[in-house]
């Protein structure tokens, strides 16, 4: 019941006898390299339909069956699992952005037309449609865009020059008289501006343009000035809690927060926001990283190597590390590690340290340290790994007394065993782990499934792709990312 896809995928394939390309949502698309045919599998291992035309999986029980016909034309249909024809096979091709499980896009004879994945039509065909939110398409007529919602119900009679894109329920538009103006979903104005807005991204902050010179400026909503267009650059915070931007000038940001509403000029063209307004910094000169506040006052030299915030236990830190020397500083800015403790692994409740060859599980909380038991050894991340999609380390990689290898994950619990001659992970976030035993290679994931069996010669990362090789042959596995968000394994 709890088995990835990834492993039904496998499982079903050695059950059919035949290649699963894709599986989820309780069905699969099968290969048979013998017939040259493709088909439709559930999860039980049944095949639910075959044909000699190509199938793609949108999701669940829906599917696109694509024929080829005589004179390299090619027909389309939207098919349930059984093969039936939700909408028939026709010369058209289907758009399904963001793999919308409501509504598919149909493109035939330059025409565009919304339907519903049991064949309902719910925008006629049109000159073109484009997806704009959720709920929302933009619809183009005589050369007039109308906004319309998933219903197929025109919102307003107002005519837009061009489709828009919906970011939190708004769209920045060009409107009628060539002004900059933000608009709901029902095509309402909730802002017009006489300054050009080049984005909304900070949001009820609005990075501006200046038309003659190329600047950037910043203004609120009810365009008061916060900032003269004279910045080379504008970027708004995209991750993390967004409180700044950052407005650059010969190489140096000028900070403004959105909690006071300020400017705070700096001396180093970036900063990466830590906690309670403290950033770090790095300087090209001597390739070394400090810290500053948000008056540009350095509050830690310039002269780690790395410096990395971390969020454990709900409190916030910051970690630093220069040669052999670590530190982990809470809001106070209070190292709360002994001397010679070493940082091994971050997770979202605790860390493992390492203090006279010893490891432990260490909470921030209270400081209580807890062995980790025949632990000899424990791989190491290196620091670039750790950024906004890799908040936390991978469970661990470990080694015990015996030299076996196996992994545990953040609360010191194994969960794959230590069987194996080595362990590789990869440095990004894969959810595949190269095995060793024996001088052989194979493969499982981080929920001790085998992927490939342990009887490959050698193993190649390239990519996106894994290559084992055995007898000359080459055998792949497509990487699947692990999302390591501090979610329990």
């Amino acid at each position: 019941m709890a088995q990835t896809n990834q492993y039904t995928k496998i499982l079903l394939s050695k059950k059919t006898g035949k290649e699963v390309n894709s599986y989820s949502g309780g069905y699969g698309t099968i290969y048979d390299s013998k017939t040259k045919t493709r088909g439709i599998v559930d999860s039980l291992g049944n095949i639910t339909y075959e044909s000699a035309s190509g199938i793609s999986h949108i999701f669940k029980n829906r599917f696109i069956l694509t024929a080829e016909e005589p004179g390299n034309k090619t027909k389309s249909a939207v098919i349930d699992e059984k093969g039936n024809q939700l909408l028939p096979l026709d010369n058209q091709s289907f758009n399904t952005p963001w793999l919308s499980e409501k509504r598919i896009i149909s493109s035939k004879d330059g025409k565009e037309a919304v339907y519903d994945f049991n064949g309902k039509q719910i925008i006629p065909y049109s000159d073109r449609i484009q997806f704009a939110e959720e709920d929302r398409f933009f619809v183009l007529k005589d050369k007039k865009w109308f906004l319309y919602d998933f219903d197929g119900k025109q919102i307003s009679s107002r005519e837009f020059k061009e489709d828009y894109h919906f970011e939190n329920g708004k769209a920045l538009i060009l409107n009628e008289n060539n002004q900059s103006e933000i608009i709901g979903k029902e095509g309402q104005t909730l802002h017009q501006f006489s300054a050009q807005i080049y984005s909304l991204a900070a949001y009820p902050y609005l990075i501006t343009k200046n038309r003659a010179t190329g600047k950037y400026g910043l203004i609120d909503s009810e365009e008061n000035i916060l900032a003269e267009e004279m910045y080379d650059e504008a970027t708004p915070e995209y991750f993390g809690a967004k409180e700044y931007i950052y407005l650059r000038k010969k190489g140096k940001a000028t900070v403004f927060s959105n909690k006071d509403k300020k400017l705070y000029p700096g001396n180093f063209k970036y900063l990466t926001p830590l906690f309670n307004d403290l950033f770090s910094v790095y300087s090209d000169k001597s390739k070394k990283t400090g810290m500053v506040n948000l008056n540009g006052d350095i509050i830690v030299p310039l002269e780690y190597d790395f410096i990395q915030s971390f969020s454990i236990s709900g409190k916030d830190f910051v970690y630093l590390k220069k040669g052999e020397e670590e530190k982990f500083l809470d809001q106070d800015l209070k190292n709360i590690l002994e001397e010679n403790t070493r940082i091994i692994a971050f997770y979202p409740d605790q860390l493992i340290i390492k203090k006279q060859d010893i490891y432990y599980t260490f909470s921030v909380l209270n400081k209580a340290e807890s062995p980790l038991k025949d632990i000899v050894f424990i791989k190491e991340q290196e620091p670039d790994f750790f950024n906004i999609f890799n908040l936390y380390s991978k469970p661990a990689v470990c080694r015990n007394g015996s030299n076996l290898y196996g992994v545990m994950n953040e609360k010191g619990k194994e969960i794959i065993p230590f069987i194996y001659d080595d362990i590789i992970m990869f440095e990004n976030s894969e959810n595949e782990i190269v095995v060793k035993k024996q001088e052989k290679y194979g493969v499982v994931n981080f929920q001790n499934e085998p992927l490939k069996d342990i009887i490959y010669d050698k193993y190649y990362w390239q990519k996106e792709v894994l290559k084992l090789d055995k007898d000359k042959k080459t055998d792949i596995l497509y990487f699947t990312r692990f999302k390591n968000s501090g979610s329990r394994l």
